[in-house]
């Protein structure tokens, strides 16, 4: 396709190479947005010129807009050759028209979308209205909500988008998947609560998940805020939902999903009736349906990493080293970040993988001592215990003697989160995603696919190969889609950001890096939500010289004592930020050492504390040919090169 017009948030336009096309003013985006909405319809000139100067026009309005047309021609159509006629912006008896494709305006495409996906049946609707919805980058028209000429177009997008939601919360619904409606559907009736269809949605959801009092407690949140805020009864949709939920009505009840749904119907039943309740088969079973839950993401990974340890503590009471060893090893989720959601938990798991391991025969039992060596080094990441790096080496040797190749998958996951003991090795977790990937295209697991090209990613962006990068991202996505991993579009959307950040504008990367932190609230993925989003901005802003911005609230998270010194010296608070600096530790071994210490490096520098500057230094030089924190995938802070020159005039090193 060629040029795409974005209106699903600011207006904008993307190229055939998907680089954002520089609309000029807000003006010519103006004439822009107004010919979007009239759909292919001409505008006449003086039309445009009194929406675009309703109360003071100037004294040639139409010659301007003719200026701005011909501007916004030469925008989209750069290669079209002088006085050919425009195939986008074209000229129609007194006005002007767009002639786009109908793909390629977002709101066209939403609206076709989401029109469609009213005949489709939940299994194929679902798909389609997350594609949809994820084209929104925020209020339609978002610059023009002012402007009466954007009014009508503004309200119709708005109530269709709020009717795609509540459809795709129906879908998934109707698939079974009602955990995964639940937060979507708070937020939805919390921001909009004078729609009922929606609070009807969110209370079935929490009925169908066992949570029979918070569905009566919506309920009963929906009477009083339509009550007291509008002067509404609540509709007979919602007495009567209230109704059945106090009855337990078997109409409440999700039906089989069609063929699958009634196959995982009929045999969870069956598995119920055979295998007795205290089995031990049933906590080797539970666990892979955790390891299935944890993939789902948002509140299914929260929920996963819970059950799990009590399944472990259930395994490690029965006192068999070996159910115990099977029950931890089975949980073999693929992990890409490198600080752990729970640390608690994780320690928690750790321990009972050492007890595991104690205990486990002195022979015979390479498998399972693999799986467990890989667990401790997997739960141990981004911490400077020296058990971790031990227990990566001695389960992929382990691995790579066993005919295993999920063994080794997991083990080469676990080498991967123990190798940051220095800055400077994107190369070698290059190489470990390429071994990821090629054992899953040889062998079959996605799952480990997908992690292979999300490493790659990073490490290919640390490496400033962005085109490499796109393959590798474009690649997790396809799989993600094929196997259901919602997880990763969270990791491709950052990644976008992180490409504008260093090929882009900053206020193009700071937009995408907003746009992008909507979805971390809801990955269940604390290690990874907490703090990141403010650290990509700073990042963004030293990237560009720009200065932080200490009045802007956020919480900095773990991130604080490599922020602190900088923030301090924006408010020119020097001798805070000197005594911040000197208390400044060593940053953790993840996927963001090189951004910390470039930080770290950049207020030692502005206040020449020379001991920190030598640190720094011998730190970042085996990194000088990446790109400071893009090997995290998500943000950067430019060239380390470029920082080791700020460091080396000052230190007088070549």
């Amino acid at each position: 396709m060629g040029v795409v017009f974005g209106v699903l948030g600011p207006v904008t336009a993307w190229g055939p190479a998907e680089d954002a096309i520089d609309l000029r003013g807000p003006r010519h985006r103006a004439v822009l947005a107004r010919l979007i909405t009239a759909r292919g319809h001409v505008v006449p000139v003086t039309r445009l010129a009194d929406d675009l100067w309703a109360d003071d026009p100037p004294a040639d309005a139409v010659g301007a807009v003719r200026t701005f047309v011909a501007a916004l021609r030469r925008a989209v159509e750069p290669d079209r050759p002088p006085r050919a006629p425009a195939r986008l912006l074209v000229t129609e008896g007194p006005g002007y028209a767009l002639r786009a494709d109908p793909d390629a305006v977002d709101a066209w495409r939403f609206e076709r979308a989401v029109t469609a996906a009213a005949t489709l049946p939940p299994g194929d609707a679902l798909p389609r209205l997350d594609e949809a919805l994820g084209w929104w980058r925020g209020p339609a028209y978002a610059e023009f909500a002012d402007e009466p000429w954007a009014h009508a177009e503004r309200s119709r997008l708005a109530e269709l988008r709020l009717h795609a939601l509540e459809r795709r919360a129906e879908a998934r619904l109707d698939l079974g998947r009602a955990a995964e409606a639940v937060p979507d559907l708070d937020a939805h009736v919390t921001e909009h609560p004078w729609r009922e269809h929606a609070w009807r949605l969110l209370a079935l959801a929490l009925y169908r998940t066992g949570r029979q009092g918070d569905a009566l407690a919506v309920l009963r949140r929906a009477r009083t805020l339509l009550v007291e805020d509008l002067g509404l009864d609540p509709g007979p949709a919602l007495r009567d939902l209230e109704a059945d939920i106090l009855a337990h009505a078997a109409r409440l009840d999700p039906a089989p999903g069609g063929t699958a749904g009634r196959v995982w119907a009929e045999t969870a039943a069956a598995y119920d009736r055979a295998v007795p309740s205290g089995a031990r088969a049933r906590l080797e079973s539970t666990v892979g349906l955790l390891r299935d839950l944890a993939m789902t993401g948002g509140s299914g990974l929260t929920e996963s990493r819970r059950h799990r340890v009590a399944a472990i503590e259930a395994a490690e009471e029965l006192g068999d080293a070996e159910l115990t060893a099977r029950v931890i090893g089975a949980y073999d989720v693929p992990a890409i970040w490198t600080r752990v959601d729970d640390p608690g938990q994780a320690a928690r798991v750790v321990a009972a993988a050492e007890r595991a391991l104690a205990a486990l025969p002195r022979t015979g039992q390479d498998a399972a001592r693999a799986r467990l060596l890989a667990t401790v080094a997997l739960e141990s990441r981004g911490t400077r215990a020296e058990r971790g790096p031990e227990a990566a080496r001695q389960a992929e040797e382990l691995a790579r003697g066993l005919d295993d190749p999920t063994l080794l998958a997991f083990a080469l996951n676990a080498v991967f989160m123990q190798s940051f003991e220095r800055a400077g090795l994107a190369p070698r977790r290059d190489a470990i995603g390429a071994e990821l990937v090629a054992l899953s295209a040889r062998h079959g697991l996605p799952a480990f696919g997908i992690l292979g090209h999300l490493i790659r990613v990073q490490a290919r962006s640390a490496l400033a190969d962005f085109a490499g990068a796109d393959e590798h991202a474009a690649a997790a996505g396809r799989l993600a889609e094929r196997h259901e991993r919602p997880l990763v579009d969270v990791f491709t959307r950052w990644y976008a950001a992180l490409r504008l950040a260093e090929t882009g504008s900053a206020a193009e990367a700071e937009a995408a890096y907003r746009d992008a932190a909507t979805c971390l609230p809801d990955s269940g993925m604390p290690g990874l939500e907490r703090g990141l989003p403010p650290l990509a901005l700073l990042c963004l802003r030293v990237r560009h010289g720009l200065p932080a911005r200490p009045d802007e609230p956020a919480d900095w998270g773990p991130y604080e004592p490599w922020v602190r010194p900088l923030l301090l010296l924006a408010e020119d608070r020097r001798e805070a930020a000197a005594a911040a600096l000197r208390a400044v530790p060593d940053p953790p071994r993840d996927l963001l050492l090189e951004a910390l210490w470039c930080l770290t490096a950049r207020a030692a520098v502005a206040l020449g504390d020379r001991p920190v500057m030598e640190r720094a230094y011998a730190a970042l030089s085996p990194a000088a040919a990446e790109l400071a924190g893009a090997g995290s995938g998500l943000l950067t802070v430019g060239p380390v090169a470029r920082h080791l020159t700020d460091l080396a005039d000052p230190l007088r090193r070549p």
